[in-house]
């Protein structure tokens, strides 16, 4: 399932990146977030409008818009 699909509060783990969709500055940006397989992640918020989505990533949360989102599988934890 893709992050953008991802049900609000079901706690996953990131499954894959397709990095070549995200283009090498927003894959920079990914990494230093801590966006890697195996991480844990959580959808708190989809916003209106296909606005962007709320995320867990770890310890933080951070926005993401809808097309990053796309770009990342994720699995059950």
């Amino acid at each position: 399932m893709r992050l953008d699909q991802l049900p609000p509060r079901h706690p996953s783990r990131i499954a894959a990146i397709d990095w070549a969709s995200v283009g090498e500055r927003e894959g920079k940006r990914l990494r230093e977030l801590g966006f890697d397989h195996g991480v844990a992640i959580e959808a708190l918020h989809h916003g209106a409008f296909q606005g962007p989505i709320a995320c867990r990533v770890g310890r933080m949360t951070i926005a993401l818009r809808r097309r990053l989102a796309a770009s990342v599988t994720v699995e059950p934890a």
